[in-house]
């Protein structure tokens, strides 16, 4: 039921990528009461995408946003239909609004109590590439992520992803303006700051949004562009 609950959301389908998470032991206390998650991708415009050849565009950032209020509106809409049938669950937004007490704690470690590209590679959706994006079979790291945790267990067993598939492929390490990436390959057993550094990353985003775009705001998308998976 919950499956076919998620597909009648996503409209039209070929845009969207979704599976179902086991997350017991990797959730954060105060959602102990949550062991399972849903991942929904959705594909961002390719179009757009090709078109960042030296840094973000007007078009990107205002896609970028767009997309991430669909995706938490649509969130709402499946948890008010689960809730019909006495399925308990809680949306995790695309990302966190400035100014939130949330944002001042992400500020400090740049990273949420949720991340949902961890939930993402557990319900076996894709890996976490060289720099720090979640890459899927169908539109490599084109997409925008967001999860709905579940307290009932969803009856799908999915083999988690557990390690990088990038193997020597380097473009997004070379390609990156901030040089954020050491170009180690990611597995469950490394931190991200082993093989990215979110921090240049974000310092480097925020410094061309100010010179392309005129805009106080944390955005590139040069990694996505030129990854080889999923491009078009």
């Amino acid at each position: 039921m919950i499956r076919t609950i998620v597909e009648n959301h996503l409209i039209p389908k070929q845009d969207y990528i979704f599976g179902f998470a086991d997350l017991q032991g990797l959730l954060p206390k105060k959602y102990s009461g949550y062991r399972f998650g849903i991942a929904i991708g959705k594909r961002l415009d390719d179009m757009i995408i090709n078109n960042l050849t030296d840094g973000p565009t007007i078009e990107y950032f205002n896609h970028y946003t767009d997309v991430n209020k669909q995706l938490a509106e649509l969130t709402k809409e499946i948890q008010k239909e689960l809730l019909i049938y006495d399925i308990y669950s809680l949306p995790v937004i695309p990302t966190i609004s400035a100014g939130s007490k949330q944002y001042v704690k992400y500020l400090k470690w740049l990273s949420y109590d949720i991340s949902h590209k961890m939930v993402a590679t557990r319900a076996g959706l894709g890996w976490i590439g060289k720099t720090d994006l979640l890459i899927t079979k169908e539109f490599g790291p084109r997409i925008r992520l967001v999860t709905l945790l579940l307290k009932q267990d969803p009856g799908c067993k999915i083999k988690p992803v557990v390690k990088s598939r990038c193997g020597k492929c380097n473009i997004c390490v070379l390609k990156c303006p901030a040089q954020a990436s050491t170009g180690l390959l990611w597995n469950v057993s490394v931190h991200r700051d082993v093989f990215f550094n979110a921090f240049k990353c974000r310092e480097k985003c925020g410094e061309l949004a100010r010179q392309k775009l005129n805009i106080d705001e944390r955005i590139c998308g040069l990694c996505i562009r030129v990854c080889p998976i999923g491009s078009r």
